[in-house]
């Protein structure tokens, strides 16, 4: 394989048992540690793009980065300020751009080749400047040519207009994110020819009498495993990309390298969680520490104390913790398939490290996550109808209207049909479920203000997310980008979005340049986010109000499904 990629290389902490390897080397001196805050907000930034030599976990890279680091330097702004920041691109050969994740700008300041302007030529400058209208926790990363997939992005923390009545005593960011030395055509290429080329973790003979025990009985997890083999997928396939090539990063430390965050007994401490990932969901705890989540997606939620909370790719989450012994504590970020993770100390003092808790069972799919509610194995495939999904490549697909498309047939395109998509906004996902700790649920997330805009959509778009593991191919409605035309609102109309995930996969759906307010009950009080994760399965809805002109991306974050065709375009005149 390039690069000498076997399907046997393991990376550290794949197993909390395991051997460590060597103290790798950092990636570069940075000017402060990483992880801190700068001590104030600035309104002009100078960001340096280029290719650096980087060595993590013995995997090295000359990787697309900003200032020599991975990840990038965290930036700091000011509420209400007008910032400038200038983007200069030191790569030779390639364009670059930054996008300002979450953060509402005008559309030619978004940062979006071929939508909101032409990118940044080798050699060019180009200057971002507008106001900072929001406060909260968001982060950036370029939008050319995969290069955030290997280390070109960073964090933005925006300090409010008024002072915080209770400010915490200690401020840290905490990036996770992924490393590996295999270029990402190669992942593709990989993933095109064996979609589970990265899933090491196949169920076996050996894994038998587990899942009979869940089932209830050896003849259900027998009729369980032939339906997923009747599919052709595997139940077991939680991630396309895995531990067997990521190594998983916090604040661009592996986890032997133990970043660390120094605290005071009894001081109040804020986490500002940013997934930075490319194709990772991070389950994340502090064993022997309680969580009070304050913010999702940089706006403020009413506190929620929780002892773990799952992040998707793409979104933030602030928590405060108050840890009152003398002791070390340990960040804990398991990816959601069990196959490795990352991890940090808070600590009184420095080379301080807490224990490493053993990784939870792998999570294992069940016909919930195909769209098939309670049903069993045997009811499902009966009332597929005997559709042989291995032949229906041959369907055509019908031309379908946006505001209303209908499921979309399987196909070359569409391996699955959520034929009873389900209510999953209550539940903590796959692998959470009754794990013996308070798991966070989008349900529990409430605005601590009544939203900007309490009109009434006027519409429903209905979008199902889709993709055939297979082929790798990835779509909305049933088509990729390439074969989609643009989804057109108009300047000030309310919108209600709608996604039914047909696929087994989460994924992370991200609207630029407007907010979307998850409907998850709360009435009024409807959580504003930037990134909305669509569980397995799932069918839910969010109102946007289309404030701002201009041409938007709308994609799953997961990278390899946005470039393999989950993408559309939002015109908003």
């Amino acid at each position: 394989m390039p690069g000498g990629l076997t399907r046997r290389r393991f990376v550290t902490g794949v197993g909390a048992g395991g051997i460590l390897a060597a103290l790798p080397r950092p990636s570069r001196a940075l000017a402060m540690p990483s992880g801190m805050l700068p001590p104030v907000a600035s309104a002009t930034w100078n960001l340096n793009v280029g290719r650096s030599c980087i060595d993590i976990d013995h995997k090295s890279l000359n990787a697309p980065c900003v200032g020599g680091t991975v990840p990038g330097p965290i930036l700091r702004w000011r509420q209400g300020d007008t910032v400038a920041i200038n983007v200069t691109n030191g790569l030779t050969h390639e364009d670059t751009s930054i996008h300002w994740h979450g953060i509402r700008v005008p559309s030619g300041m978004d940062g979006v080749p071929g939508l909101s302007f032409t990118g940044i030529r080798p050699g060019e400058t180009f200057t971002y400047r507008f106001r900072v209208h929001q406060s909260g926790t968001y982060w950036y990363h370029s939008h050319s040519g995969m290069q955030e997939a290997q280390g070109l992005y960073g964090a933005v923390v925006i300090d409010p207009r008024d002072p915080v009545p209770a400010p915490c005593d200690r401020d840290y960011v905490i990036l996770l994110s992924e490393w590996t030395d295999v270029a990402p055509s190669d992942i593709v290429s990989n993933l095109k020819m064996q979609d589970d080329y990265y899933v090491f973790r196949q169920r076996t003979a050996a894994s038998f009498p587990a899942d009979a025990r869940r089932a209830g009985s050896a003849l259900a997890a027998l009729k369980d495993r032939l339906a997923w083999s009747r599919m052709r997928m595997a139940a077991t396939d939680i991630a396309d990309v895995s531990g067997i090539i990521y190594t998983y990063l916090l604040n661009g430390h592996a986890p032997d390298m133990n970043w660390s965050g120094l605290f005071r007994p009894g001081e109040r401490v804020r986490l500002r969680f940013v997934n930075a990932s490319s194709m990772t969901f991070f389950d994340i705890r502090i064993p022997g520490l309680e969580m009070l989540v304050v913010q999702a997606d940089g706006n403020d939620v009413e506190p929620v104390p929780v002892d773990e909370f799952r992040i998707g790719v793409a979104e933030t989450y602030d928590v405060i913790v108050q840890p009152k012994d003398d002791r070390a504590y340990t960040i804990f970020a398991q990816s959601e398939d069990r196959t490795g993770f990352a991890r940090g100390t808070l600590a009184p003092r420095e080379g301080m490290a807490g224990a490493v808790p053993p990784m939870d069972p792998r999570p294992v799919r069940t016909m919930i996550d195909m769209g098939m509610g309670d049903m069993k194995p045997g009811e499902r495939m009966a009332d597929m109808a005997g559709m042989d999904m291995a032949h229906m490549g041959g369907m055509a697909m019908p031309a379908m209207e946006v505001d209303d498309p209908g499921p979309p047939p399987i196909s070359v395109e569409n391996q699955n049909v959520a034929m009873m998509p389900v209510d999953r906004l209550g539940s903590p996902g796959d692998g959470l479920e009754q794990n013996g700790r308070r798991v966070l649920t989008y349900r529990q997330l409430r605005a601590t203000r009544p939203g900007a805009d309490p009109r009434p959509p006027t519409r429903e778009i209905i979008l199902h997310l889709t993709g055939n593991m297979e082929r790798y191919i990835w779509g909305f409605n049933g088509r990729k980008f390439s074969e989609s035309g643009p989804i057109r609102l108009t300047l000030g109309e309310r919108v209600r979005f709608t996604l039914i995930n047909d696929t087994m996969m989460e994924h992370p759906i991200h609207l630029h340049g407007l907010w979307s307010e998850l409907e998850n009950g709360q009435g009024d009080y409807r959580p504003y986010k930037h990134t909305i994760i669509s569980q397995p399965g799932s069918r839910l809805s969010y109102l946007v109000t289309a404030d701002v002109p201009g041409m938007w991306a709308y994609h799953c974050h997961l990278l390899y499904h946005m470039d393999l065709g989950m993408f559309r375009t939002v015109i908003v005149a």
